[in-house]
């Protein structure tokens, strides 16, 4: 969540090459402060490709930079230095780590008392239950991959009560989302909205929910700003920029 949606962030980013120029260029002109931490790598650009006469999108993602260990420690040590509450560590890991960096990651910022979110999946993910997360995101697809086929709801309590995180949040497209808690789970319908474009939804919508969360929502309203927030990005074509007038419309309209 940006700046103007009245998040005080920091973005730390691993940045190498001149796309890695460009990808501060664009962050210092949406005004969000970043620590940029520099890789010999290049980084990659993903394509976004929408077809207006049939509405689907088709992506196009490169294989991104191998980042090395001394890399990763840099990036580590970054972070450590923010100051801040909440983490949200989002993404597939680079090649050249191992499938537990998130983990210790998430070990490290968990023993000095921050709330971690993590937003990936596969063995990254794996690794890193049970390991004292605030919230994780999985996809419907995503949460198939983790606990195999089922009722998104009761997968996502099992979760839960198995100690993989305190929160699991799944967003189920046109359906909505739901959030599961120690308290139970809350499933809410997606947001009447004209869908002009999907980059950046899942991103804004996990965005909302950790800015709610650190603010002090309860788990209802954390998904209620997170359902107003992918509803505000999917309303924009290319990448999704929602502003804190949509969200918060959006949001009225969700707790009708």
């Amino acid at each position: 969540m940006s700046p103007a949606c009245g998040a005080d962030v920091c973005a730390v980013v691993l940045a190498g090459g001149v796309t890695g120029d460009f990808l501060l260029e664009m962050l210092a002109q949406y005004r969000v402060p970043c620590h940029a931490v520099p890789i010999a790598g290049t980084t990659r650009i993903s394509t976004t490709v929408h077809d207006r006469a049939t509405g689907q999108e088709y992506r196009f993602v490169p294989e991104g930079p191998e980042v090395s260990e001394a890399e990763f420690a840099a990036a580590c040590a970054t972070l450590e230095s923010e100051p801040g509450d909440w983490v949200v560590l989002s993404g597939s890991l680079p090649r050249g780590l191992a499938p537990d960096s998130y983990a210790r990651i998430v070990e490290r910022e968990t023993a000095r008392g921050r709330h971690v979110v993590l937003d990936t999946s596969g063995e990254a993910l794996k690794a890193a239950l049970g390991r004292g997360l605030a919230l994780i995101k999985p996809s419907e697809r995503e949460l198939r991959d983790l606990v195999g086929d089922g009722a998104p709801e009761a997968a996502a309590r099992e979760l839960v009560r198995a100690g993989a995180a305190e929160r699991v949040a799944v967003s189920l497209g046109a359906d909505g989302a739901l959030i599961a808690t120690a308290a139970g789970v809350i499933r809410r319908p997606a947001i009447p909205v004209t869908v002009r474009g999907a980059v950046g939804a899942g991103d804004s919508f996990l965005a909302a929910m950790t800015l709610a969360l650190a603010t002090g929502s309860d788990a209802e309203d954390a998904l209620l700003w997170g359902l107003a927030a992918g509803a505000a990005a999917v309303s924009r074509t290319g990448t999704a920029h929602p502003s804190r007038s949509d969200v918060e419309a959006y949001y009225r309209t969700a707790r009708g």
